[in-house]
């Protein structure tokens, strides 16, 4: 079944006097919508009974719950103690993440830093293989583990990469930022068959099973030549990309994403016109 939600708490949330993650699914459900990203993104700074706590609200509710690694992650780094701590990162917000019931976590595959593109690449896949046995070595070969798009020249994680990436396990699935692509690619996502592009390589690359179940980030984005630059809400309109082409390609190509949007502040009211759009088209 396809899912939409929003990446952490919104400012509506907040305003309406709302606090804690035990009370995030109470919000998500009471606007319709059936998924919740909960981002460790500056660490996996949680105690295991507080994961369970919240997992067992979101349970309760019937809302899917998902995580995002910590930001620092970089599988492309040529420090060995911070490519070790990548790894550590990632296990911690797997273990975290089950305790909390998450079926997926979404990492940033790294930077290019002072690499070629292809040495950089290429040693990211390297840590990803490393990274799958360790997932396998801590019985968490059940999640889904999303390398994800980026949306800056300097980082790592074109859409093709990604596809590449997966390709290492059977628990990697693509997670695609759509806004990331728009702005890497200077505002390449301006019509449907953009978005079937992208599906149709991903399908190509991976089969139709790992497209139908793919991650997606979903947010317009401001972006400069080097790529994005900050997140925005649906209501901007000088950047994209446009929910109506990306909804409509779904419908489309058949597919069941699990879909968060993270626009800036109100990431839950645009998670819910995408849900919206997607009932009615």
């Amino acid at each position: 079944m396809i899912k939409f939600g929003p990446s952490g708490n919104s400012e509506a949330f907040h305003n309406a006097g709302f606090s804690g993650s035990e009370r995030s699914a109470e919000w998500v459900k009471n606007l319709g919508l059936d998924a919740f990203e909960y981002s460790f993104g500056r660490g996996v700074n949680l105690g295991e009974q507080k994961a369970i706590s919240i997992g067992e609200s979101f349970l309760s509710l019937g809302v899917e719950i998902s995580v995002h690694c910590p930001y620092f992650i970089n599988f492309a780094g040529v420090d060995e103690q911070k490519v070790e701590n990548s790894y550590n990162y990632v296990l911690d917000s797997l273990k975290m993440g089950k305790l909390m019931g998450a079926k997926r976590a979404v990492f940033h595959p790294g930077a290019q830093g002072k690499l070629q593109r292809d040495e950089a690449v290429k040693l990211t896949i390297e840590r990803l293989k490393i990274l799958a046995d360790k997932i396998v070595e801590n019985g968490y070969q059940d999640m889904i583990v999303c390398p994800e798009t980026m949306g800056k020249s300097a980082q790592i994680g074109t859409v093709e990469e990604v596809v590449e990436f997966c390709k290492i396990a059977p628990f990697y699935y693509p997670c695609v930022d759509f806004g990331h692509v728009n702005s890497l690619n200077q505002g390449s996502l301006n019509s449907v068959d953009n978005y079937l592009e992208i599906f149709n390589k991903i399908e190509s690359g991976l089969g139709f099973h790992k497209l139908d179940n793919m991650h997606v980030h979903f947010s317009k984005i401001m972006y400069s030549q080097k790529g994005e630059v900050k997140h925005l809400t649906f209501e901007d309109n000088e950047y994209g990309p446009l929910p109506e082409h990306f909804i409509s390609a779904v419908k489309i190509k058949g597919i069941n994403p699990y879909i968060i949007s993270e626009s800036a502040g109100t990431q839950d009211v645009d998670s819910k016109i995408m849900k919206e759009l997607y009932n009615k088209f």
